[in-house]
This record gives C-alpha cells, sequence and structure tokens, in this order.
C-alpha cells in the first residue's frame, strides 16, 4: 500500500463505514495544529431533527464544544483534520478497527479486530432500550446542567435525574396531545427551581412538536433565576425565560397550562388556585410537605374509625398527605377540572411520587352540590377546620 496516499485510504474506509451503517466512531489525537489548548476531536453518528449528523466534540485542555455537521461537510472537515492537523486517528466499527499513524512525513495504517461491537449513543444503537422523549445528544442545556458531557453521555450520578425527566414528559405527552392542536401558548412552571423540567418542557413543545410556544420558569431565588436564564441564552431557546417571585404574587394571566412541582406545602395550593383563575387548560403538580391538613388533624383531634391507624406518626403523615390531596381533586373537580392523581416517579428516587393533573372540561351543577358535601364531611370526619385551597377559592365561606 502506498504511504502517501494513505490518508486517503482511511478517509474512504470512514465513507464506506457510514453508507453501510457499520461506523461507531473516529477519535483523533496527538494534535499538531496552532489552536491553543485543544487535544482530541471525537467523531459520533447522532440523529437531530430525525437527520443523521456527524457530531464533533473538541475536547480542550479545560472545556468540550460540540458541532453537528451534515454528513457530506463532516466528511470534508474530518479530511482536513485527518491530513493536516493530526498524527493519529482511529475509526472504529463493527467489524473492524483502522488505525491511521504519522511519524515525521511517513504514514501508515493498520487493519485491528473490532473493539466495540454496538455504538454509544448513537442512532446506529440496536439496544432493546426504551426510546426516550428527550434524548441526551446534541442538548446544550442538559450539558449546562451538569447531567451530560459535552458528547452527551449521561453521568453516573444523573441517571436518575435524566429518568425523571423523560418519565415526566412521558406523563405530559399524551395530557398535552389531547388538547386541540396549537391551543397551549403560555406555560408557567411556578417554584422552578434548577429547571430542569422546565428546559425538557420547552424542549419537547418546541423542538419535537414545533409548537409556538413561551415557557416561563417562576423562582424565588434570584441567582437561580440568572443562572437558568443564562443556560436558555447559550441554548438558544428565544421562548423561554425564569422570572423571580412567588407562586402567590405570579400574573397567570392568560397561562394554558400550569406546573408546579414540589412546591411546599401550601405553595402548592397557591399554584393551583393560580391555575383555576387563569382558566388554564392543564394544572399539573406535584406536592410536597403537606403541613397544613396534618396541623388541623392534630389540633381538631376528632375521634374516629381510623384512630388505630393514625394514633402512629407515620401514619398520621401519610393519611394528611391524602386528605390533603384528595381534597385538592375535589376542589379542582368543583371548579371544571377532570382530575387524576398519579405516581410520578418511583419511591426509590424520591418519596416526592404524587402528581396530581386537572384537564379542563365542563361539570354538572348537581355534581358541585356532591363535591361540596364530600368537602365538608371529609373536614368533619378528620376534625379539619380549612384546607388552604379551600380558602384560597372561596369554598369555605
Amino acid at each position: 500500500m502506498n504511504a502517501s496516499n494513505q490518508p486517503e485510504v482511511y478517509l474512504e474506509k470512514v465513507k464506506e463505514a457510514l453508507a453501510s451503517g457499520s461506523f461507531l466512531k473516529v477519535t483523533l489525537s496527538n494534535y499538531t495544529g496552532a489552536e491553543p489548548e485543544l487535544k482530541n476531536i471525537y467523531l459520533r453518528l447522532v440523529e437531530i431533527k430525525r437527520q443523521a449528523k456527524l457530531s464533533f466534540t473538541f475536547r480542550y485542555k479545560t472545556r468540550d464544544i460540540v458541532k453537528n455537521f451534515d454528513l457530506p461537510e463532516g466528511e470534508v472537515m474530518l479530511g482536513k483534520y485527518v491530513q493536516e492537523e493530526f498524527s493519529a486517528a482511529t475509526l472504529f466499527t463493527t467489524t473492524v478497527d483502522w488505525s491511521l499513524q504519522r511519524k515525521g512525513d511517513r504514514w501508515s495504517i493498520k487493519q485491528l479486530g473490532p473493539s466495540m461491537t454496538k455504538p454509544e449513543g448513537s442512532l446506529l444503537s440496536h439496544d432493546k432500550t426504551k426510546a426516550r422523549k428527550i434524548t441526551s445528544t446534541g442538548k446544550q442545556y442538559l450539558v449546562d446542567l451538569g447531567l451530560t458531557d459535552a458528547s452527551g453521555t449521561v453521568f453516573k450520578n444523573a441517571q436518575d435525574k435524566y429518568k425523571q425527566i423523560n418519565q415526566y414528559i412521558e406523563i405530559l405527552s399524551p395530557l398535552i396531545a389531547s388538547l386541540p392542536a396549537g391551543s397551549i401558548k403560555k406555560v408557567a412552571d411556578m417554584g422552578s427551581g434548577k429547571g430542569y423540567l422546565t428546559f425538557a418542557l420547552y424542549d419537547y413543545l418546541v423542538n419535537t412538536l414545533k409548537q409556538d410556544v413561551q415557557v416561563t420558569g417562576v423562582e424565588f431565588r434570584e441567582d437561580m433565576v440568572g443562572l437558568c436564564n443564562q443556560i436558555g441564552s447559550n441554548a438558544g431557546f428565544t421562548g423561554l425565560d425564569f422570572a423571580q417571585g412567588t407562586i402567590d404574587a405570579y400574573d397567570t394571566a392568560g397561562v394554558d397550562m400550569l406546573i408546579a412541582l414540589h412546591a411546599c406545602d401550601t405553595a402548592t395550593d397557591d399554584a393551583i388556585y393560580k391555575g383555576i383563575q387563569a382558566g388554564a387548560q392543564l394544572i399539573v403538580t406535584a406536592p410536597c410537605c403537606h403541613k397544613q391538613i396534618r396541623k388541623e388533624i392534630v389540633k381538631g383531634k376528632q375521634s374516629n374509625a381510623l384512630d388505630f391507624i393514625t394514633q402512629h406518626g407515620i401514619f398520621l403523615e401519610r393519611q394528611a398527605e391524602m386528605v390533603t390531596d384528595g381534597l385538592r381533586a375535589l376542589i379542582m373537580e368543583y371548579f371544571g377540572y377532570q382530575t387524576k392523581i398519579m405516581q410520578f416517579i418511583s419511591d426509590q428516587h424520591t418519596p416526592k411520587n404524587v402528581l396530581i393533573i386537572g384537564t379542563r372540561k365542563t361539570i354538572a351543577e348537581a355534581r358541585k352540590v356532591e363535591i361540596l358535601e364530600q368537602i365538608r364531611s371529609t373536614k368533619a370526619f378528620f376534625g379539619i377546620g380549612y384546607h388552604h385551597l379551600e380558602k384560597l377559592s372561596g369554598l369555605s365561606g
């Protein structure tokens, strides 16, 4: 084999692997160019908006930069880097590896046995894993949030959070699909925190469903708001912003979809009421810290058939959680929401695993009368003076 044309032979092997579907990745090392601190370039095949792309990860001393290119353009760029700026390149395929080395002016190419059998997160993967609504590749916000590296690999300590994000979107996707097409124009995420789920929802609505939507994360901590706005800007999410403030003070006029995940105690009630006031088509909350009703039960000291359970503190806590959320669902139904309560994420990840979902419907007047009686009798049974959402909405008299 003529040593002078071995880089061309190597590049032809890359093209053949891409064409045959056996391509796994390319690693470029021993950088000889002039760019400061560049060490390596890694190439993977990814799918973005249903199109195959070559993803280049530029590994610098202190950072990674990822750029995605159409296959023809990516092949041209690879050729330039192989022939001019790196002295070592390895092609990994499902059947064989090819190693290209340069020493001085001399090139050598070697055929090796395959060191990999399947791609790492590329569209060629034949793994039987469940397809994710939010893929990890090409997502700058996942990198900035510390969930993945620049190549899209989810960090080991971020696996649970990544699963939670996808389960969240899995739950919301059929609810969104059940609404009239294009009806969600304005979304508010109350108590958005670091914004993991806010970013994922915006990504899904805009980039997957192609909806024209404005999403706002409402968060009390000013530093967190600044961080999230910067991450959104880096990701190019022009319809996403984060506002500093409290749930009860935020103006929800015009909101079509309201989210409140793990808003503490009565802050969940504040969020639900804001959604009711706005006439939002969809209200989704994941409550936590059910203190208000537990205090009411302890204060009321009502003796009933559940005393043998609620005499134990841990069971009283669980009972208070169920009563609190059950009453929330009833009050939402009174105001015209079809409600359901379901598991959000499994107990092994977090105990905060209840999701209350309300979809805007109509309600008969007779059913509203029944609901008021259910609320009254439940309060009497447990010795509850009031429920915060009931008080906010004016149902407590």
